[in-house]
């Protein structure tokens, strides 16, 4: 498998991805299906306990978005182009006092950009979509719930954003994704 990526496939899952979330309310069809997924399994988590059954789907989504990184991505590539980075920055740091090798060091870190999105983004081609339908089907799980807050401040969004930050980032760390 091609682990490199691409972003022509990035731009047409994204582009799928937006039209699902703009015309969710248009095409029942795409929400009954999900609704008809979903209610049953983390709706009833959900119901139970709010809190417990929000930090279970954070971490299972969690798990799910870790391994795609892990699995779906040239780690090693990954790796060094990191590494790579981090011996330009030390240089950047040495140079500041000379403006004209500083831009030059600044072009070089800037040609890693596309190719470490390219890399590092794989991922996406194939966890975007599942992701925006479960965030859809939480805006309509939450409005009819009232739209709760967690500990009494958090809506589920930033709950989610936040727990996401939190159990993803032990989760790569445990993983020794990058």
């Amino acid at each position: 498998m091609n682990k490199e990526g691409s972003f022509r496939g990035i731009f047409i899952v994204m582009f799928v991805s937006v039209m699902i979330a703009l015309f969710w309310e248009s095409f029942p069809v795409i929400k009954n299906f999900v609704h008809i997924i979903l209610d049953p399994t983390a709706g009833v988590l959900l119901q139970g306990n709010l809190l417990v059954g929000m930090f279970f789907i954070i971490l299972v989504i969690s798990l799910i978005m870790t391994l795609a990184q892990k699995y779906l991505t040239d780690q090693k590539t990954l790796r060094e182009m990191k590494k790579e980075q981090k011996e330009l920055q030390e240089e950047m740091k040495k140079v500041k006092e000379h403006p004209e090798k500083l831009m030059e060091l600044q072009k070089k870190q800037f040609e890693f950009l596309p190719k470490m999105m390219k890399v590092s983004m794989r991922s996406i081609v194939y966890t975007a979509i599942p992701l925006i339908l479960f965030f859809r089907w939480f805006m309509d799980f939450f409005s009819a719930l009232g739209d709760p807050k967690f500990f009494g401040f958090l809506s589920w969004f930033w709950f989610y954003l936040l727990g996401t930050l939190i159990l993803g980032s032990i989760l790569r760390k445990i993983m020794n994704v990058v």
